[in-house]
Formats: C-alpha cells, sequence, structure tokens
C-alpha cells in the first residue's frame, strides 16, 4: 500500500492534481474532487499567479532598486521620458516566476502542451535577461546581438513546429473514416457511444481558420503540387510559418513594451482570449458545436494561460502609470513567445493576425517607417517619415496625448479584437 509520501513521489510530474485524487480516493477528504475540475484548476492558478506577482513583486523590485538595476533612457523628445530613468528593470523576471511556479504546482506535468509552454517560457525569458544583463551590466545599451535573439527565435518556432508534426501526444479526434480518406496517421481509435460513428485521435496538419469551409485549413494543400507523398514534405512549408508566427508575436511585443501598462495589459487581453479558445477546443461538446477542431489534453492550457493572465495583471499593479518596474525584454520577449506558442498548439495560429492585432500594428509602423525613410533618402536624398515616430503608441506622445490615455485606448482596442477573434469560431 501507498502512503501519501510515496505516492506523491510516483506521480510527482503530477503535483496537486493527484495529490488531491488521492486524498479523494484513499481518505475520501472533503472538498478534493473539486481539484480535478478544470475551471477550479484555471481559478486557483490564476488566483496563485496573481499573489505571487503582488506580494514577490515587490520583494522583488526592492531588491533590484538595492542592485541599483535602473532603466537607462534616451532622450528622444517625449513627455516625461526622462522622468523614467533609473526605475528598476529585468522586472520580467517576475512575470516568469509567477507563470512558472503556480503552473508547475496545479498542471500535469507530463502533458506535451505544458512542457512545450514550460520550455518556451524559460527559453525566451533566457533570451530576454541576457539581453537585459548586457544592457545594465555591461552598460551595451545594444544588448543581445539582434541574431542571437532571431537565433533564438527560429529554435523556439523549430520545436513547437517539431512538437506539434512528430509528437503522438499531439492529436485531433476525427472520424475514422475522414482520417482514412485524408491518409492521417490513427494514434487510437474510440467508439461513439450516441451516433456509433467510429472515432479517431489522429496525427493531422490541419488548423481552425475562420472564414473557409468547416473552419479548417490542411496545411498540406500548400504542398499538393508534389503529388501523392505530398504530405511528407508539409514541414517545408508548415515549420516556417511558425517560425514566422513565434519571431513576429515575440518581436510584436518586446516593441509594444514602451509605455506603462502598455504590453502587460495588451498582453492580458489576449491571455483572457486564450483561455477560452483552449477551453472551447479540450471540451466535447462546446466544440462540437461551434465545428471547431476537438484537441485531447489541451485542458491543461486552460491552467497555462490562467498563469499567463494572473501573471501579466499582477505585474500591471506595479508596472501601470506611474510604472514602479519595467519588465525588459526579459518578459516582453518570453510573453510574446508564450502567446504565440499557445496559439500554436491550439491550432489558432491563423487567428493571430487579429487576435494579436496590437502587435502586429506595432511591428507593421515600424517596418514601414523604416522602409519609407530608407526609400526617399534614396530618392530624393532625404528621408522622410510616415509616423511623427515608431512604434506606433510614441506616435499618438509626439501628438501630446497622454500615455495613460493611449494605454486604456490600446486596451480597448485590443478588448474589441479579443472578441472579434471569439465570434470568428462561428463564422465559416
Amino acid at each position: 500500500m501507498l502512503g501519501p509520501g510515496s505516492y506523491l513521489l510516483h506521480n510527482r510530474s503530477k503535483m496537486l492534481y493527484y495529490f488531491f485524487e488521492f486524498l479523494e480516493n484513499k481518505y475520501d477528504f472533503p472538498g478534493a474532487g473539486v481539484f480535478q475540475f478544470i475551471s477550479f484548476r484555471a481559478g486557483l492558478a490564476f488566483i496563485l499567479s496573481l499573489i505571487i506577482s503582488i506580494i514577490i513583486g515587490n520583494r522583488i523590485i526592492r531588491s533590484l532598486k538595492r542592485l541599483q538595476i535602473g532603466e537607462s533612457v534616451r532622450d528622444l523628445g517625449l513627455d516625461g521620458q526622462m522622468e523614467k530613468a533609473g526605475t528598476p528593470t529585468m522586472g520580467g523576471i517576475i512575470i516568469l516566476l509567477s507563470i512558472i511556479v503556480p503552473c508547475l504546482l496545479i498542471s500535469k506535468l507530463d502533458n506535451i502542451y505544458i512542457i512545450t509552454l514550460l520550455i518556451a517560457t524559460i527559453w525566451m525569458g533566457i533570451i530576454g535577461f541576457v539581453d537585459d544583463y548586457i544592457k545594465v551590466f555591461r552598460k551595451d545599451k545594444k544588448g543581445l546581438h539582434g541574431r542571437f535573439k532571431i537565433y533564438g527565435q527560429v529554435g523556439l518556432g523549430l520545436l513547437i513546429g517539431l512538437v506539434m508534426l512528430f509528437s503522438n501526444d499531439v492529436v485531433v479526434r476525427m472520424d475514422k473514416s475522414v482520417a482514412e480518406q485524408e491518409g492521417f496517421e490513427i494514434i487510437t481509435e474510440l467508439q461513439n457511444q450516441d451516433s456509433g460513428t467510429e472515432l479517431v485521435y489522429a496525427k493531422s496538419t490541419i488548423t481552425n481558420i475562420p472564414f473557409l469551409k468547416n473552419n479548417q485549413l490542411d496545411y498540406r494543400f500548400f504542398v499538393s503540387f508534389l503529388g501523392y507523398n505530398s504530405s511528407k514534405f508539409v514541414w517545408i512549408v508548415f515549420i516556417p510559418i511558425i517560425i514566422i508566427i513565434v519571431s513576429a508575436v515575440s518581436n510584436g511585443a518586446n516593441l509594444t513594451d514602451g509605455i506603462d501598462g502598455l504590453a502587460t495589459g495588451v498582453s492580458a487581453i489576449i491571455g483572457s482570449t486564450l483561455v477560452i479558445l483552449a477551453y472551447v477546443s479540450s471540451n466535447t461538446l462546446i466544440a462540437e458545436y461551434l465545428n471547431i477542431l476537438y484537441l485531447p489534453n489541451t485542458e491543461e492550457i486552460v491552467i497555462f494561460a490562467g498563469c499567463f493572465v494572473g501573471a501579466c495583471i499582477g505585474f500591471l499593479w506595479h508596472n501601470s502609470f506611474p510604472a514602479k518596474v519595467f519588465m525588459g525584454d526579459t518578459g516582453s520577449l518570453a510573453i510574446g513567445g508564450v502567446i504565440a506558442a499557445m496559439a500554436i498548439l491550439l491550432r489558432k495560429e491563423l487567428l493571430i493576425p487579429i487576435l494579436c492585432g496590437i502587435f502586429l500594428v506595432q511591428n507593421l509602423s515600424v517596418v514601414l517607417q523604416v522602409s519609407y525613410f530608407k526609400y526617399t533618402k534614396k530618392k530624393y536624398g532625404e528621408g522622410r517619415r510616415i509616423f511623427l515616430m515608431s512604434p506606433l503608441h510614441h506616435h499618438y506622445q509626439k501628438k501630446g496625448i497622454h500615455e495613460s490615455q493611449i494605454v486604456i485606448r490600446f486596451w480597448i482596442v485590443g478588448i474589441l479584437l479579443a472578441i472579434l477573434s471569439i465570434i470568428t469560431l462561428k463564422l465559416q
């Protein structure tokens, strides 16, 4: 007979989930069964993450001040900008801890989605930390060389792409006849008790996308010209798309982190939307009603997304105007990479232009500004600008709008984009 200690050791990869299951099954402990519900665990993850980011965050901020890890500010002629000099940076550590600790305690750590998301969080967090370290301690304002950031983003995109393509734990539920007809590899056969239809869990290259028939797109479509064996070469298209998405969202979050509370608030809105998308994708009845892909075991992403939202809102407690701490690249690169990873694992990556519309516009504002400046300088001998300054939020600052007003308006747009992303689930 296993005692509580040996039982936990045997199931150490599942932490509190199996601890409460043990209490319920072995000792009929009152209320222990509630831990089996996704909604309860997600709520607990959110609350625990929020508490860590607020309470532990205060201690980390004091430590950053004591170590004199302050932001060095270039004078760009923006109102109130120079007042921010010396504000503690590298506060992204608060976000990372607030995500990782609750996730380790509450989620199933043998779940492939959780493993991938934890790797994404730590990996991008390390890259951002190194960048901040070089800026702060080596006094090099350029930070980590751009190519190393790109290598890191490419590496994460490659990892996620390979997991999606080759892991037997990443499957989609579908009719057996459809799986056989489309040539998808069947992992597990099921039986639908209600209709008698044969269902299977199969490895698939399909993803959800609004406005198309059945709300689905098969990546094999892009290599169909290769003939019968085209499915073997789908990685040629899929992997680069995933890498581009990871890089774009990560850079977008990094660019958005320019004024107090902007990146944190927008990320919390996106994360809340991903909680909903994860929940509906992991619920058989809702997925069937919405005619979206049912993705087994993605309910653990609900837990992770809960941690993410709690971490962002908790950090916003410190980062709202006037900010007591900045997240630095430690936080911004990580939250961007995590958002991209969650969307990809949920097969909602093609919703990112809508869901992460703020990040997209920030990226585009920089690309357009730089491209137009170079073009006009070459053509007229003098560089011209589209915006007063890029990224876009600085353009509005230059127009004299207070940063708090800019932030709130960006949040409102983010909420509208989040609602639109959810609505698109029924557009097909």
